[in-house]
């Protein structure tokens, strides 16, 4: 049997990541701004950390204009929702001595 450990999502091994989901989770949609005040992020930092949560499908990003004003939004897609769920999951296992 594979080691608990190792069922642990790549995709989620950084903290920027971690944190990102871990908002998404608790809200149907966040801006830009909020997430990164939220996770004291530079705009360089959350952008690259969000394009990889994207890529990977977990997390839509939405750009539209507000009067002339760009405005980002994020959400957690379905898979991404799941994906950090089972994430969760397998910490918990672990915490429990990988049951």
């Amino acid at each position: 049997m594979k080691h608990v450990i190792h069922q642990l999502n790549k995709a989620f091994d950084h903290r920027v990541r971690l944190g990102v989901m871990a908002v998404l989770m608790a809200n149907d949609e966040v801006s830009f701004n909020e997430l990164k005040e939220t996770l004291d992020l530079t705009d360089g930092n959350l952008a690259s950390h969000a394009a990889a949560l994207e890529k990977a499908g977990y997390v839509q990003v939405n750009k539209q204009f507000v009067g002339k004003k760009p405005n980002t939004t994020f959400t957690a897609t379905k898979e991404g929702r799941q994906a950090f769920q089972e994430h969760l999951d397998t910490l918990e296992k672990l915490l429990r001595g990988g049951e």
